[in-house]
């Protein structure tokens, strides 16, 4: 077949944007289109991505890479298009569709291949899913936070701390790396922190008008944090049981006052008593310890006597 290129055809260039959304195994078509040519024996087709061939036709010989598809069959009816197969993340870019006939430059286009929608005049919409693992941690020592974003797109995202409502670590941007589903992008950050608010413990006893009435013992717990704490009551090594109460200072951290009430024969019997205190991710509780006859000087007296008789 004679064909005349006296008149050859105008250098079409065109641009395209297109969108898809992250549906499993989904393909996304780049159209490139071009009208006139039908003899294969003299079109050379390419499609770039990035700068990098994926597809070539030269010859009516053809060459594409692993991961994406073209209907030869199409050719001779001007549809070089371009099929991605299940489009996800890694695949996106800036796609180049070049044609040329008979060493003559025919048609360019470009084609942007976007996921989850992010094109203009679009919105954004795959906002992150943010998380932070909930931990305790070790007073006194360094610890480590972590606060995980994912199905996000498009890059980057940025972090942020704070305690209370206060910025305690200004943000920092960063990009994420695709999600297992390939469609969107996940980035964990993490927060290293000492954290030191142990807490103050007082042992004491309420003043008493008698020697034969029960005796209160007071445990003042201070400067705590979080709020959480358990406060027990020893007498000799035995477990006494407690009632809880707690109220927060202006600093943050939280104060109680523990009583337990000896019996009379409690209080007779004297000896050592604890208040000791148990704290989330301390390793060793806190405590305060007396010996009853000291902050009871009357107790003593009265077992004295109880043993005289």
């Amino acid at each position: 077949r004679i064909v005349n290129l006296t008149d050859p055809p105008k250098l079409r260039f065109d641009s395209f944007v297109v969108c898809t959304r992250p549906v499993p195994n989904a393909n996304a078509t780049l159209p490139c289109n071009v009208t006139g040519p039908s003899d294969l024996s003299l079109l050379s087709i390419s499609w770039m991505r990035n700068g990098s061939a994926v597809a070539l036709f030269r010859n009516t010989t053809s060459t594409i890479n692993e991961g994406y598809s073209w209907n030869i069959s199409d050719f001779v009816n001007g549809d070089f298009s371009l099929t991605v197969l299940r489009a996800s993340l890694n695949l996106q870019g800036l796609y180049e569709c070049k044609v040329d006939y008979n060493s003559t430059i025919l048609h360019s286009s470009n084609v942007t291949l976007s996921i989850l929608g992010m094109c203009w005049p679009f919105s954004p919409s795959a906002f992150p899913t943010v998380s932070v693992p909930q931990q305790w941690v070790v007073l006194e020592r360094e610890n480590q936070l972590k606060c995980h974003a994912e199905g996000f797109y498009p890059p980057p995202v940025s972090f942020s701390w704070t305690r209370n409502g206060k910025e305690i670590q200004p943000p920092y941007t960063t990009a994420g790396h695709p999600a297992p589903d390939g469609q969107s992008l996940v980035r964990t950050h993490t927060y290293a922190f000492l954290f030191s608010d142990p807490a103050s413990v007082r042992l004491s006893v309420l003043p008493s008008s008698s020697n034969n009435i029960p005796l209160t013992l007071t445990c003042d717990v201070e400067s705590f944090y979080p709020e959480d704490v358990s406060v027990t009551f020893l007498q000799n090594g035995t477990v006494l049981p407690i009632p809880p109460a707690t109220e927060q200072n202006s600093g943050g951290t939280y104060t109680t006052r523990r009583y337990y009430t000896l019996s009379s024969s409690q209080r007779e019997q004297g000896g050592l008593v604890q208040c000791v205190v148990n704290q989330p991710g301390v390793e060793h509780p806190v405590s305060s310890s007396a010996n009853l006859d000291t902050l009871d000087p009357k107790g003593k007296i009265l077992g004295q006597n109880n043993q005289h008789w």
